[in-house]
């Protein structure tokens, strides 16, 4: 059975996920797209269990759930407010912080909220992500403190968190973005870095950075660039324009969308950029993703999100 496109209208979603039951048999075609299939046995048939959102197996009895795997197992919250929450965060251009889901939702704790959205971002990671290709432009930043640079371009400020972007070259535009939170700007921790998000033979595009010599010598089309040598030769062409724009477009969506964020949980937002961006033109994918419809999540606490951190997980 094949699944609805996308709700474009507020009132088009409310009339598809109105009640429980709506949301559970989309949980059930999201499941099984092809009918019920039993994990243990392979059965093809099976009845519902009406107290829970289980089905049971009608050869070997197995109660499997609807949302195991999702972010929605084992939650006390209603189906209907996890989904409104996915397409608020979805459908955000901006996106949405803990205090307007709360408001929206009616929620009557700000934790709630929090968590809800915590573990919305967490199942926007895929750890099978495929790697960026053709040209790539890779460059860093710094995140919070007070931005003064030094000689060289890179600031020395121990509050700041230290950021890396690679963007696809597609033409004249962009194409999927990688962003991920690394403890310095070494040679070491930028090779790694396009190591784990740069497929072998693609083109890398830096600026002058003395430690990304490290690119070539480990094998990769590193072409260097910097900013000073362009306008010396009289190069009006901008260096890197692509990562640079989505530096910039981070941080004002950081600052317009969520005001502060601490360090420890700053890798959640990049995820969060990440996924928005690069489903920008896929809303009902990114739908289904942020409910953890298509790939498997454990379930996780307030305390446990806390208490974790953001791990080392990045987003698709």
């Amino acid at each position: 059975m094949p699944r609805p496109d996308f709700p474009k209208t507020i009132l088009e979603f409310q009339a598809r996920f109105g009640d429980e039951q709506a949301c559970l048999d989309y949980l059930l075609v999201c499941r099984w797209p092809e009918g019920f299939v039993c994990p243990r046995c392979q059965g093809r048939k099976a009845w519902p269990v009406t107290t829970r959102a289980l089905w049971e197996c009608a050869d070997c009895h197995r109660q499997t759930s609807l949302t195991a795997g999702t972010v929605l197992h084992k939650t006390h919250l209603p189906l209907q407010t996890w989904f409104w929450a996915a397409y608020l965060m979805t459908t955000s251009t901006p996106g949405i912080s803990a205090v307007q889901l709360q408001r929206q939702l009616g929620l009557s704790r700000y934790e709630s909220a929090w968590t809800m959205l915590h573990k919305l971002r967490r199942a926007m990671v895929n750890p099978e992500r495929t790697l960026l290709t053709g040209e790539v432009e890779v460059d860093e930043c710094e995140v919070g403190g007070v931005e003064k640079g030094r000689s060289g371009g890179r600031s020395r400020i121990a509050k700041a968190a230290h950021v890396v972007v690679a963007v696809e070259v597609r033409g004249q535009g962009s194409g999927r973005i990688r962003m991920h939170v690394i403890p310095d700007a070494s040679g070491p921790t930028l090779y790694n870095f396009v190591h784990e998000t740069v497929a072998p033979g693609a083109v890398v595009h830096t600026d002058g950075w003395g430690p990304y010599v490290l690119l070539a010598k480990k094998g990769y089309d590193h072409r260097p660039r910097s900013q000073r040598a362009a306008k010396r030769t009289g190069n009006t062409e901008p260096v890197m324009p692509r990562v640079h724009r989505a530096i910039s477009d981070f941080k004002s969506w950081l600052r317009g969308t969520h005001r502060a964020v601490s360090k420890e949980h700053l890798q959640v937002y990049l995820d969060e950029f990440v996924f928005r961006y690069n489903r920008r033109r896929s809303p009902m994918s990114a739908f289904q993703s942020l409910l953890g419809l298509e790939s498997h999540h454990e379930p996780t606490t307030f305390r446990e999100i806390v208490a974790q951190g953001p791990g080392t997980t990045r987003a698709t």
